[in-house]
């Protein structure tokens, strides 16, 4: 980043002029009884495919069947998929924008100074200036340095949180409009839209990219799904690469065990990973999830269930207990 650039957009005095558009006003549900924090559960997996939305969603039943007031957050806003097994009542849409600028061709001498300021090359200057709104990220640096107030900035709709319930469950979705290529300022509306206390479980998107990070970055504690074969324990590794720099405390959750060696028992051994948790391979499982049903009453699947809930409860810091 160059000295201009940093200027422009750690400006201790500059204040966003549309400061609460990109913070989604939603008046988040209150579900069970709010008796103190609890803690947020993130589920992450490497790759898609690995049972992350699976152990996401019928944990969520196993603490609301225990009385814990319990909220899913499907940060999965590409492709949210939460709602097909807990089948929630929306209650709320709400739309979620950021601010784009909007360039006045008559003020703009095409200095360039937008787009020096722009880390994500969102604006390049021509005869004048020219915006790519699918890149920018709402910072305002741009409007900020431009020295004849040029600059507007205008709202740009990106996706909607939805929220409702799913009988005991507080539920809360994202959903990304189709064609947008950036979702982490939605998944941080869907964070922002839970309610205080209880157990909050964030289902975050597949993979390691950013999506990941704005999901886990502030969790209590992340359960990392994974299967045993070549391709989950390839990406677990590159998964347990992504949180360690965040320093967020984090454990496996072997899922499907059974099918393949015990190459990923191994590698946690070696990396000093807690194992919360193995769920059996078990075709009735499967067959439930075919049918877009919770696999909470499956007896292998849900003695691996509570052993999970109990880790980590454990696992929560002890202010999150009480």
């Amino acid at each position: 980043m160059s000295a201009r650039r940093g200027k422009a957009l750690r400006h201790p005095g500059y204040q966003h002029p549309l400061p609460g558009f990109s913070r989604l006003s939603v008046d988040a549900m209150k579900y069970g009884s709010e008796t103190g924090p609890r803690g947020v559960l993130a589920i992450a997996s490497g790759k898609g495919g690995t049972g992350k939305t699976t152990v996401a969603v019928n944990l969520a039943a196993v603490l609301a069947e225990r009385g814990e007031a319990v909220q899913y957050l499907d940060c999965d806003v590409e492709e949210p998929n939460g709602h097909i097994f807990l089948k929630p009542a929306i209650e709320r849409v709400e739309e979620v924008g950021i601010p784009v600028p909007v360039i006045d061709k008559t003020k703009c001498t095409a200095c360039g100074q937008c787009a020096e300021a722009c880390e994500y090359n969102a604006i390049v200057v021509l005869k004048t200036a020219l915006v790519f709104p699918e890149l920018c990220h709402g910072c305002g640096g741009c409007r900020l340095v431009c020295p004849a107030g040029a600059i507007q900035e205008r709202p740009r709709t990106i996706g909607v949180v939805e929220t409702g319930h799913a009988g005991k469950i507080g539920f809360i979705q994202g959903r990304l409009n189709v064609g947008e290529p950036m979702s982490p300022p939605l998944i941080r509306a869907v964070k922002r839209a839970k309610a205080n206390g209880g157990v909050t479980i964030l289902d975050a998107p597949p993979g390691i990219s950013c999506p990941v990070v704005a999901t886990v970055c502030d969790a209590d504690y992340v359960a990392l799904v994974t299967e045993p074969t070549p391709f989950g324990l390839n990406d677990l590794r590159l998964a347990v690469e992504l949180i360690r720099p965040l320093k967020r405390r984090f454990g496996v959750v072997i899922n499907r065990a059974g099918i393949g060696n015990n190459a990923i028992r191994s590698f946690c051994r070696a990396e000093s990973i807690p194992v919360l948790a193995e769920i059996p391979d078990d075709r009735r499982a499967a067959e439930a999830y075919s049918r877009g049903e919770l696999m909470n009453a499956i007896p292998g699947f849900r003695n691996a269930l509570d052993q999970l809930e109990a880790r980590i409860m454990s696992e929560f810091p002890e202010e999150a207990r009480a």
